[in-house]
């Protein structure tokens, strides 16, 4: 056990608790199935994979009221701080040590812009996340599609756990996402990104029979609201 919990608030957004508490893609106002509400969020870092609105989410409303950290890819950190936030950029490859943790910034097939004053302004490249916590590897996809480096990804930062969506339309579907385990090997796959809107809408029971067929890979399917101890 590595003493870490890990907690999925629906969509893209998980939080994981150590000696510190970590929140990715607070994605709460807007969200119809989330079950808390962004001022029940008190994170030490915020770590965002991408400008679009279900991903950025509550980070600025969050990180101004708590004054926590803000990591993303730089052109985000840089409008970030210009929004009066606590934010830090990095890019895809760049390694960061955060507290105690380690993060390495990875690369996603996806789009990212924000929304500010009616205007749609380019916010940098998509990317995952690989965390490093108590010498648990925790692959936090982002948005994305398939792509062949994921073998790369796995090959060296060995994910016990991997984080993917499965919704299709904007991202893998259970099919590619499937292939994405195969790739990456991790002990344990959980879907994310599917459900929220009928656009994504999928069973997710499909993600584990497509698994079943390619790799050993544990498949988790979480509630809203779950807590994994590892």
């Amino acid at each position: 056990m590595y003493g870490i919990q890990l907690i999925w608030h629906g969509h893209a957004c998980f939080e994981i608790r150590a000696s510190f508490n970590v929140l990715i893609d607070p994605f709460f106002r807007g969200n119809p199935k989330a079950k808390l509400v962004p001022e029940d969020m008190g994170p030490d870092i915020i770590l965002v994979t991408h400008g679009h609105y279900d991903h950025l989410g509550d980070t600025i409303g969050i990180a101004q009221r708590t004054g926590c950290r803000v990591i993303t890819v730089h052109e985000l950190a840089n409008y970030l701080k210009s929004q009066k936030v606590m934010a830090e950029g990095m890019n895809i490859g760049g390694r960061m040590k955060v507290n105690d943790m380690s993060v390495v910034m990875t690369d996603a097939n996806h789009s990212s812009s924000v929304s500010h004053a009616g205007l749609r302004l380019y916010a940098g490249r998509a990317a995952g996340f690989i965390l490093q916590v108590n010498g648990c590897s925790i692959y936090h996809a982002g948005d994305t599609g398939l792509f062949t480096d994921m073998r790369l990804i796995g090959d060296v930062y060995r994910p016990d756990v991997a984080l993917l969506p499965i919704g299709g339309r904007y991202t893998m579907d259970p099919d590619d996402a499937a292939r994405a385990v195969d790739f990456i090997r991790p002990k344990i796959a959980i879907p994310m990104h599917y459900n929220t809107f009928d656009v994504i809408s999928q069973d997710p029971l499909d993600f584990v029979h497509k698994v079943r067929d390619l790799c050993d890979t544990e498949v988790l399917i979480m509630n809203i609201g779950d807590v994994l101890d590892l």
